[in-house]
């Protein structure tokens, strides 16, 4: 070797060696939340004993199953015509008068590849079927001209409470990431029992957050208490005395000062589950790019549970790729996108990944020329989750948009646009607070607000690589910030280091 060669070689591996070194020492963790060794997790109380809550039991049976690969029952390809929507539906009806089996499923409709004409919305009602295709060559093509849905999923009926079941929770303060508290009494409850975590809005909580001096603009509401009665679904997993413990965390504290929490039993007799749409391409006919009357989502859902979205596209819609209304629990909505919008580029439009629902996850999805990416509705219970997605060609930001949503996780999200969690004042009616236990975990944006409200918790904005900025209204109390423009935050995910703990 000669005398450069051997020169160059040290210097390479010098190098190496060096990268290795910063890389190693280029590591951190948060103050909120230790990796251990082993892989479990370490979380640090505030004075209160509030904690980041763990967010792993979201999606699909919260996590612990595996999307299945259904067998299909029924196999239906393009007709030709101007419209395929009679014979899907058809298949749809056809399948909903199946058995199901043991595992819930009643079957899987496969659309073979081709272009299917969709003048108005096909509607699954029943619980257990899968709507499939063959990938972007299968592709379903709205001809509305109505903002419909292209696929509408829905059950029927709502929470109804079970009678006499109601009792207080007495601790003083049920601190935010808890899965306990205590009771009046125990003996309406029994492990596995589903139950309403209620914790009702009052004068006194609206008057400390500000909300009932919102800055009028003409039509501006000041917030009513009865408004903001947040009910989080939750399962019984154990009692002791009078001590519950539930599968899911407190998302935000409950504090007596502010009425306290309640729990009581529910049904919900309708809502359907086991419903699957994958491998689907959704397309929406448009005259112009700012063009209205044409449709709105490629899939809505709600009343609904223990179901899924995948591999699925949207091209030129006017709202979203995946809608979830408020009574949609426990979905996962994975390796999506949803591209080129039409509409004109203002409120209520353009929300490519929009969530109103309780325990749900998107993962994997990409977006652009959207406004609100990956977004939560007002009074969105938590915990809830996007990890992994990216934004591009933004004209609006990412996060919760109005009106005190609870407990999200924006985990490893990409944007060339905004992250914001702020108080938005006089936008739309009286947006107010976005909410509260709003973590942003090793984000990448142009810029972000990530302010706490002035009561009831903390959000949080961890490893943010981006600029930070006052957002909408100056003056309001800074989130905790960590770790600003710095690589190296260890775990790189949260969503995935707290999934990974609970199944070791």
């Amino acid at each position: 070797m000669s005398r450069i060669s051997f020169q160059k070689t040290i210097f390479i591996l010098s190098a190496i060696v060096v990268l290795s070194f910063q890389s190693h020492t280029d590591k951190w963790v948060s103050k909120f939340i230790k990796l251990n060794k082993n892989g479990s997790l370490e979380y640090i109380p505030d004075e209160k004993g509030n904690i980041i809550p763990d967010f792993s039991r979201v999606g699909y049976y919260s996590g612990d199953k595996n999307i299945p690969e259904i067998p299909v029952v029924k196999t239906i390809s393009a007709t030709g015509s101007d419209n395929d929507e009679t014979v899907i539906q058809q298949a749809i009806d056809e399948v909903a008068k199946l058995p199901l089996k043991k595992d819930g499923f009643r079957g899987a409709i496969l659309l073979k590849k081709g272009s299917y004409i969709i003048p108005n919305s096909i509607r699954i009602k029943a619980s257990g079927i899968v709507l499939r295709g063959e990938g972007d060559d299968t592709k379903l093509l709205s001809t509305s001209k109505k903002q419909v849905a292209v696929v509408d999923v829905s059950g029927d009926g709502t929470i109804t409470e079970v009678k006499g079941s109601r009792t207080k929770i007495i601790n003083e303060y049920v601190p935010t990431g808890s899965f306990t508290f205590s009771v009046s009494s125990t003996k309406s409850f029994s492990v596995g029992d589903k139950i309403i975590v209620l914790r009702p809005g009052t004068n006194q909580w609206i008057k400390d957050l500000k909300m009932d001096q919102i800055e009028d603009r003409g039509g501006t509401r000041q917030w009513q208490p009865k408004e903001y009665d947040l009910e989080f679904e939750r399962v019984i997993t154990k009692i002791e005395g009078n001590k519950i413990s539930i599968d899911n965390p407190i998302v935000m504290p409950m504090e007596q000062k502010y009425g306290g929490a309640e729990i009581y039993k529910y049904s919900f007799a309708n809502r359907i589950n086991h419903v699957g749409i994958e491998h689907l391409s959704f397309e929406s006919s448009f005259e112009t790019d700012t063009s209205e009357n044409h449709a709105w989502d490629a899939i809505k859902m709600n009343k609904i549970e223990n179901s899924w979205v995948r591999n699925v596209t949207a091209k030129h819609f006017g709202f979203s790729c995946v809608n979830l209304g408020a009574l949609a629990k426990s979905i996962s909505v994975l390796n999506s996108k949803c591209f080129d919008h039409k509409s004109v580029i203002t409120g209520s439009r353009r929300y490519s990944f929009s969530n109103n629902g309780q325990l749900n996850l998107f993962m994997n999805c990409q977006t652009s020329d959207g406004r609100h990416d990956y977004v939560t509705g007002a009074r969105t219970n938590g915990p809830n989750v996007f990890y992994n997605c990216t934004s591009t060609k933004t004209h609006a930001d990412i996060g919760p948009h109005h009106r005190w949503s609870t407990g999200t996780l924006y985990d490893n999200i990409v944007t060339d646009g905004e992250i914001n969690i702020q108080d938005r004042g006089n936008w739309g009616s009286g947006h107010g607070w976005v909410g509260v236990t709003q973590v942003v975990w090793n984000c990448t944006v142009k810029r972000a607000a990530v302010q706490n409200p002035w009561v009831s918790g903390n959000n949080y904005c961890i490893g943010l690589k981006g600029e930070k900025y006052d957002g909408r209204l100056k003056g309001r109390p800074d989130a905790l910030w960590e770790g600003q423009n710095k690589d190296g935050l260890q775990p790189t995910s949260l969503y995935m280091a707290q999934l990974n703990a609970r199944k070791k």
